[in-house]
């Protein structure tokens, strides 16, 4: 066997040598084309994560409107809550005072039939007060004027007091 001639031998380190560059080539495109296909699946990445954070920020958004509006309705209902605890305050106050009234009542019945009996007393025919007695003036000194009693005949009693002590309604007002 004889060795090739040499133009032979030549033309194939050529050939390698152009293979050997092409096979170069091919592989800084294929690096190249693999780094664009990185860089897009990055991209492709960031852009999903990017709508998700865009929606993120939109439920974050519409989270604190509706914390706003919360916050907004709390407040309302802390001012209607202040405002019944006030009335409360005013009709427990109320109450007491109508418990010692209620407790009290039958003092004011009996001091309105006392009052009833003596404007009875001061009417008897042919009795005038003398105003310039000791006793007027002790009565004028304590704010019980006998004028003013007899002049005031609106104070009355109810109807229950009225039967008990037999009095006739005709003489009285309404009833308290």
């Amino acid at each position: 066997m004889s060795a090739p001639p040499a133009v032979q031998i030549r033309e194939a380190n050529a050939h390698l040598a152009a293979l050997h560059g092409r096979v170069a080539e091919l592989e800084r495109r294929l690096g190249a084309a693999e780094r664009t296909v990185a860089v897009l699946e990055l991209h492709k990445h960031l852009v999903l994560r990017l709508f998700f954070f865009c929606f993120l920020l939109r439920e974050i958004t519409a989270l604190q409107q509706k914390l706003l509006s919360s916050e907004e309705t709390v407040q309302k209902l802390l001012n209607v809550i202040q405002k019944k605890d006030d009335l409360i305050v005013q009709l427990k106050h109320r109450s007491h005072l109508l418990t010692k009234i209620c407790r009290n009542r039958p003092i004011l019945d009996s001091l309105l039939s006392y009052m009833a009996e003596g404007e009875q007393l001061s009417t008897f025919p042919g009795t005038q007060s003398d105003s310039s007695s000791p006793v007027h003036d002790e009565f004028q000194e304590s704010n019980c004027i006998t004028n003013q009693i007899s002049k005031n005949k609106d104070f009355s009693l109810s109807e229950d007091d009225l039967e008990d002590q037999e009095l006739d309604t005709s003489q009285f007002g309404t009833t308290v």
